[in-house]
């Protein structure tokens, strides 16, 4: 019999924890397969850890890993799927805005033979600004990355074996889960779903995350605005060249005038900025580079609170 794995990353989410696995069982056992339920605790400050210590000291389906600190969402559900040993895998939160009632549907997708089976939320209850924002943002990931992202589709999915190892084999240290799944390609199937308000607990993306987040999905997936650097660097150049002939006609036809503090702090301006807007994207790609050559690993885990699953 087949085994699916729940990979829930969970980071001060001590009001939700008993709840998602009551909801979860229930539709779990609904299916014909054995099933682990692995909760992440990444670096959580409330009970959350105490509540999954529970429920892992009463029922053995439940498995659990506790990083060291916040090592953010990214690496806790690298953590989870390094871990699981199920021939499927399904990414959730643990807010309960992934609905468990999907999780029929979504096995019933993966029985029929694809790898990915996707949860795609629609924007009901969210703000007319956001959900405004969120589709200029993926018009213009889409535009510009070499990868395809759905507004509204996220990390709520199922993953086939086949597709647990090819994320697994991607080790690059600045993740863009999003942007990942898209790139291994493999057959999807997409299912919609009306979006779940959070009932418990406070949201834990703030502006800045959602802002910094969005950044990384631009420049995870391709190079182009390095090359707008570049070709923004020829075009003032060129600019500036025939500003320069133009300048240097007018001098020998009349002669050298007063000089022009308006046409000179314009120019001064406009080149700075350009010049600080370049070195700002380099600079992100540096960064990136930097982060990479360290080799750092993606998460430590807690050796006091671990379960039976060693370390990779």
């Amino acid at each position: 019999m087949k085994l699916i794995s729940i990979v829930i990353p969970a980071f001060n989410e001590e009001a939700n924890i008993a709840s998602m696995y009551a909801k979860l069982v229930k539709e779990l056992e609904e299916l014909p397969y054995r099933y682990e339920i692995m909760f992440i605790n990444d670096g959580s400050s409330d009970g959350t850890l105490q509540e999954i210590l529970k429920l892992a000291a009463v029922h053995d389906t439940v498995k659990y890993i506790s990083l060291t600190r916040n090592f953010g969402k990214e690496s806790a559900m690298l953590a989870g799927l390094k871990r699981i040993k199920g021939d499927a895998a399904i990414v959730m939160d643990s807010d309960l805005q992934h609905p468990p009632t999907l999780i029929g549907e979504m096995v019933k997708g993966y029985e029929e033979g694809f790898n990915q089976v996707v949860a795609r939320r629609s924007r009901t209850g969210d703000s007319k600004i956001r959900s405004l924002f969120s589709s200029l943002y993926y018009k213009l990931i889409n535009s510009i990355t070499d990868v395809d992202l759905q507004d509204g589709e996220g990390d709520f999915r199922l993953l086939s074996r086949k597709a647990i190892n090819a994320i697994l084999a991607l080790s690059e240290s600045n993740r863009f889960s999003k942007g990942l799944f898209s790139w291994i390609g493999l057959s999807k199937k997409t299912i919609n779903y009306e979006n779940v308000l959070r009932t418990d607990g406070d949201s834990k993306w703030s502006f800045n995350s959602l802002v910094n987040y969005g950044i990384d999905g631009i420049i995870s997936f391709n190079m182009k605005p390095l090359r707008v650097c570049f070709y923004t660097g020829f075009l003032v150049l060129f600019l500036s060249l025939i500003y320069i002939f133009f300048t240097l006609y007018n001098i020998l036809r009349e002669g050298i005038g007063a000089p022009g503090y308006f046409t000179t702090i314009t120019a001064i301006l406009l080149l700075g900025g350009i010049q600080l807007i370049s070195l700002g994207v380099i600079g992100e790609y540096i960064g990136r580079i930097y982060n990479e050559t360290k080799q750092r690993p993606h998460f430590l885990v807690d050796i006091s609170n671990v379960d039976e699953y060693d370390e990779p």
